[in-house]
């Protein structure tokens, strides 16, 4: 029997190669068409190699908790099932069709059994989102709490209950709020219905007003199954004291892969230097003023110097701002965080300054004050075109233009002190004494020079009066002197004190005193509106005049030899050797004379 089987199987394949010209196996033949009326043994079937699943489609499931047939499309090792391939809706419609010629008209199907409503609503609960708000009488953090909850509603005995999920660190006795029970909705005795239940609405169960905000996805298919329409979802409130009691939503940075190492060892000792000005002239007293910007390399700090200069009046104090890391952008901290005591360390801040942030001609702020950059050294431009790709970094124009010299007005001489005493409470604060020509007090100390003068005045009693004028060489200085004579009726003594002169048309701008030039004969000096003529002097002084000749104006000398020659033409004979030397060493003088 198994010689004819093989015979046929040539049969088929000769006849396979003949048309498609191609050779065919027989076993292939056999696993694809199996012989029928062969015992299944071994050697009788063939297996497809290609085949790995034998395993038999699962025809039973469970959908919500029930279980349901499943119609297989598969069958063993995995070969599509093309029979049979009808919906239930078309299997149950085919079950109750009977045919008329055969068996008569169709009978109605038997209805379905009764099921009682704890077998068709086991297990079947609406769920609702609700909250009510709790007053608190006596708290200064709050006034009233916002409790949540969850109503339950049982359809099998229409039963509700309220359960209040735990919230940490309350300190509320949370869990069931109010046990499964039938609730009245009014005096009547009318229990709650799933139908009086919807969203956005407001419930009272033993007092408690509840607002329903909204529900699952299982209560709104029911509900709306029934016909009933569900109103707009609400959002249940923040409650106040815990938004307060809320701690920010902590961060998770990944830590960064640059190497602390590396970078203290290629930049140690490595620092940028700016060159700024510090413009503090909108407050009170303030002014711009010069300051260095160190940035070191080696940790991102940076540091604020003040450049002082020569008799700036500050202190000498040169560390504006100590060497330390500035924050650029910080994080929105609570108006309770304590800035005055706390540090602010790297949670607080979100970016650090860096190089790229000092750049030439712009305005950097460090710690509320506004810095500008007109230059930096040699080395920072460097590291700038190296590292960063910046050329352009040209130094900017901050001179401050040429102010106008404001002329110092003197105030008017008010005749007290000397000229040069009450100046100097014009010059300084603290006056100091005006300063002397310490060589000519030197050669000219113990010079005096003596002369006799005359008190010009309307009153009759000052004409007899006599005055001693003497004029000290070290110091310019005059003092008066006025002889006593008996039973003039005058207090003789002295007249004024030894002091410096001016001219009548001297002013403070350009003083100008009495000199040895000033003192001529018949000349008048004014001394604070007395006026005094000059009507002899000391033959000393011809001798200085004549010794110190360059000194004074041919007329000065004349005017003297005119005064003393009659007196010397008396003394002619007995002069002495050193007053003809004197008289020709007067010179041209002489001969103007």
């Amino acid at each position: 029997m198994e010689t004819a089987v093989l015979s046929d199987c040539r049969l088929e394949t000769d006849q396979a190669a003949g048309r498609d010209g191609r050779h065919i196996d027989c076993r292939d033949i056999m696993a694809s068409h199996p012989v029928h009326g062969l015992p299944f043994l071994p050697g009788n079937t063939y297996q497809d190699p290609t085949k790995s699943a034998f395993q038999r489609s699962q025809t039973l499931t469970y959908c919500k908790g029930f279980s349901r047939p499943l119609l297989p499309t598969v069958g063993i090792g995995r070969d599509p099932i093309t029979v049979n391939q009808l919906s239930q809706a078309e299997l149950d419609e085919l079950a109750n069709k009977r045919p008329t010629l055969t068996y008569g008209q169709v009978r109605q199907a038997p209805p379905s059994s009764f099921i009682p409503v704890y077998v068709a609503f086991d297990k079947k609960v609406l769920r609702f989102d609700a909250y009510f708000k709790e007053t608190v009488p006596i708290s200064q953090d709050e006034h009233y709490r916002v409790r949540r909850v969850s109503v339950y509603y049982y359809l099998e005995d229409d039963t509700i209950s309220v359960v209040e999920p735990p919230v940490e660190n309350s300190a509320i006795p949370q869990g069931t709020f109010i046990k499964r029970q039938r609730h009245p909705k009014n005096d009547s005795g009318d229990h709650y219905h799933w139908k009086d239940l919807n969203v956005g609405i407001n419930i009272t169960l033993y007092g408690r007003t509840l607002r329903i905000v909204s529900c699952d996805k299982f209560t709104q298919d029911f509900l709306e199954s029934e016909g009933l329409e569900l109103n707009i979802p609400e959002e249940i409130p923040p409650d106040p004291y815990t938004e307060f009691r809320r701690e920010p939503d902590r961060t998770y940075i990944t830590p960064s892969d640059f190497d602390k190492l590396k970078q203290y060892l290629t930049m140690d000792r490595k620092v940028l230097r700016f060159f700024s000005l510090w413009d503090d002239s909108d407050s009170m007293f303030g002014e711009t003023r010069p300051v260095i910007i160190h940035y070191y390399l080696v940790d991102d700090t940076v540091e604020v110097r003040e450049v002082h200069e020569r008799n700036d009046g500050r202190d000498p104090f040169p560390v504006l701002m100590k060497r330390q890391r500035l924050p650029k952008s910080m994080k929105d901290l609570r108006d309770t965080f304590p800035k005055c005591v706390l540090e602010i360390s790297a949670r607080e801040v979100t970016e650090w300054y860096s190089p790229r942030d000092f750049i030439v001609g712009h305005h950097v702020t460090i710690l509320g004050r506004k810095f500008f950059l007109y230059d930096c050294d040699a080395y920072t431009k460097d590291f700038y075109k190296e590292k960063l790709g910046i050329q352009d970094l040209k130094p900017a124009d901050v001179k401050k233009p040429k102010e106008e010299e404001v002329k110092q007005e003197i105030p008017p001489y008010n005749g007290f002190g000397l000229l040069e005493d009450s100046l100097q409470n014009c010059l300084t604060l603290v006056p100091k004494p005006p300063k002397k020509d310490v060589i000519k007090m030197l050669e000219n100390d113990h010079k005096v020079l003596r002369y006799a003068a005359t008190l010009e005045s309307m009153n009759p009693e000052d004409k007899g009066r006599r005055f001693i004028l003497s004029y000290y060489l070290s110091d310019d200085t005059i003092s008066i002197f006025e002889p006593q004579i008996r039973n003039s009726g005058i207090i003789g003594g002295k007249f004024l004190e030894r002091s410096k002169i001016p001219k009548p048309d001297s002013s403070i701008d350009n003083p100008s005193y009495y000199g040895p030039a000033d003192l001529t004969i018949g000349a008048v000096v004014e001394v604070f509106r007395y006026r005094f003529i000059i009507m002899d002097a000391d033959l000393y002084v011809l001798n200085y005049i004549t010794s110190h000749k360059h000194q004074f104006p041919c007329e000065v000398l004349s005017s003297w030899k005119k005064h003393f020659q009659p007196q010397e033409g008396d003394r002619e004979p007995g002069r002495s050797d050193g007053e003809k030397a004197t008289d020709e060493s007067a010179g041209g003088c002489d001969a103007a004379v």
